[in-house]
Order: C-alpha cells, then sequence, then structure tokens
C-alpha cells in the first residue's frame, strides 16, 4: 500500500438550484472568499491556475489545477493537479430532493517532502485535516449561496 495515496468523497446537499451551485463552483477564484481553507488562487491562463490550501494543521499546500472537464450540461467540473498533491479532482452537481446534490471526488498522491515522512503515523490525522475542510467549504458555500439569492 502507498502511504501517500488518498482517495476521499464528500456529498454535499445544498438547498440551492444545480445551476447557481455550479456557476459557483465553476469559479474557482472566488473559492478564498467563501471556502477559508483556500488560501489563494492566482490564474495563469483561462484553464490553470496556483491554488494554496491550508487547513487545521500548520501545512501549506500549493499546487497547480488544470481543468480538464468543464461540462455545464453534465454538471462536471474536473481538474488535474501537480504540486505538493498529484492527481485529480471532480466536481458532480445533480438535482438532489428539494436542491442539489454536489459530489466531489479526488484521487491524489501527496508529494510534499514533510507529509511524505510522516504517511504512516499521520495518514489518520491528515484525513480528519481533509474531512474538516471540506465540512468549512460545505457551509461556506451555503452561506455564500444565501447571501447571493439575488445574484443567480
Amino acid at each position: 500500500m502507498d502511504w501517500s495515496h488518498y482517495r476521499f468523497r464528500s456529498l454535499w446537499a445544498l438547498p440551492a438550484p444545480p445551476a447557481r451551485v455550479y456557476a459557483a463552483l465553476e469559479r474557482v477564484e472566488d473559492y478564498p472568499r467563501w471556502w477559508p481553507q483556500v488560501r489563494e488562487v492566482t490564474r495563469l491562463d483561462e484553464d490553470c491556475g496556483v491554488i494554496r490550501i491550508r487547513s487545521l494543521l500548520p501545512y501549506d499546500m500549493t499546487f497547480t489545477a488544470r481543468d480538464v472537464r468543464h461540462d455545464t450540461a453534465a454538471g462536471i467540473l474536473e481538474i488535474t493537479m501537480t504540486g505538493d498533491i498529484d492527481g485529480w479532482a471532480r466536481w458532480t452537481v445533480t438535482a438532489g430532493g428539494p436542491g442539489t446534490l454536489a459530489r466531489y471526488d479526488q484521487e491524489v498522491d501527496v508529494r510534499k517532502p514533510l507529509l511524505r515522512r510522516f504517511a504512516v503515523p499521520g495518514r489518520p490525522v491528515f484525513r480528519a485535516n481533509h474531512a474538516l475542510m471540506m465540512r468549512a467549504g460545505q457551509r461556506g458555500l451555503l452561506a455564500h449561496l444565501d447571501g447571493g439569492r439575488q445574484a443567480v
């Protein structure tokens, strides 16, 4: 088993129409406004940018994200990542109940040397750190969508 390899899945139930949720998720440069752990997004071009994240643990992770699938009709946003983490992440936005279900899937290999050094003993802590980040992102997006009811 490669202890630096991770697969994550998060499901966010959001009381907003899928089109509004998709529109918010596709504006990655706005993530730092509503997702506290996304510290910085720097666009390099239309399809690529550098993202810096930091959750509860005292380390930043920086990676270059490149759009590989931007399919509004299917509700899919997918990127590849290179840097402190290498892999891919995908949002799948669908109608769910009275609102939207946003599913986040991610598969990555950690490349940051410090995290690789602590891969075995730190794995449960790293997974918990990711879960905290995702919960904060869901809360932030809920507030963002609530605050922008008239915008979209």
